[in-house]
């Protein structure tokens, strides 16, 4: 199975009052997403399922791509690394799965994969991290395949 990371590109501040699920993307975040999302575009496979957060700023971010997704609400801001892999069915799914979402939770995600401490892994504004699990000789592996942020693009 691949799981591919998206973290929502920049977005502006919430004010006092604000609420953070409405929060929408700064001119440089749309270009992130941008440039990011013809990236994705040449790499993701057939059939990959795209899930967002609920969250404005994810919303902004996916569109980019220009593909049909879904909303899953386990991966609002707050999410737990339990709700994101269930949300994902990792590590059993049959297909290629894009998660758009935030930080911590992406970050913590990618840390418990590895095998790295829980806080260990920052993922930046509007970057991809692509993870593949196989099995190589009775042993199931989790393969980093690619990590890139639209600064590198």
């Amino acid at each position: 199975m691949d799981l591919i990371v998206w973290r929502h590109a920049e977005a502006h501040e919430a004010g006092p009052g604000e609420d953070d699920m409405q929060r929408v993307l700064t001119p440089r975040g749309r270009k992130q997403a941008e440039r990011m999302a013809v990236w994705l575009e040449n790499q993701l496979p057939q059939g990959t399922r795209i899930l967002s957060s609920p969250a404005v700023r994810s919303e902004q971010t996916v569109r980019a791509l220009g593909r049909k997704y879904k909303v899953r609400d386990a991966l609002s801001p707050g999410a737990s690394v339990q709700d994101v892999l269930e949300t994902s069915g990792w590590p059993d799914a049959k297909y290629p799965v894009l998660l758009v979402g935030h930080q911590p939770a992406l970050g913590s995600v990618i840390a418990h994969l590895l095998k790295m401490p829980d806080d260990a892994c920052a993922i930046r504004k509007g970057a991809v991290w692509w993870l593949r699990r196989r099995s190589r000789e009775g042993l199931d592996q989790t393969v980093l395949l690619a990590v890139t942020s639209p600064e590198k693009l």
